[in-house]
């Protein structure tokens, strides 16, 4: 799995966006938890996606998912996460029936640099962390 991302992060070109930095912020930034593992699936021409579990979720495959999505134009990134795990007092992000691997997913699209924003991501990755890693949610 690591060789096939690095792989991909590698080939990524990245443009005057940066959303190829903004992904390998939001990927270091999950990995520095503890207990984290990664699963990543290509199809390319439609989207890369990086998923993040806790050690002790046992109900649910992932807290977040990073896709990069394969837009021809431009690649951008959809994060998502299940609604229950985090908060969005911004009101940014979308509710997608059943998106999340057959699941409600709540997603924040990522279309370019933004260091507020990404904070912002980092705060919502920060509660669903908390959650995944709860012995009361088991998420």
């Amino acid at each position: 799995m690591q060789r096939e991302l690095d792989t991909f992060i590698a080939g990524w070109e990245d443009g005057p966006l940066q959303v190829k930095k903004s992904f390998v912020l939001l990927k270091n930034y999950v990995a520095g938890k503890n207990d984290i593992t990664f699963t990543f699936k290509a199809r390319p021409g439609v989207s890369y996606s990086l998923r993040a579990k806790h050690a002790l979720q046992s109900k649910r495959e992932l807290f977040v998912i990073i896709d990069v999505i394969d837009d021809p134009e431009n690649r951008w990134l959809s994060i998502c996460f299940y609604p229950d795990m985090i908060t969005d007092p911004d009101d940014t992000g979308v509710l997608i029936p059943l998106g999340l691997l057959g699941e409600d997913g709540y997603c924040f699209d990522f279309e370019e640099w933004d260091e507020e924003y990404l904070e912002y991501l980092k705060n919502r990755l920060d509660e669903a962390y908390e959650k995944a890693s709860s012995y009361n949610i088991q998420a």
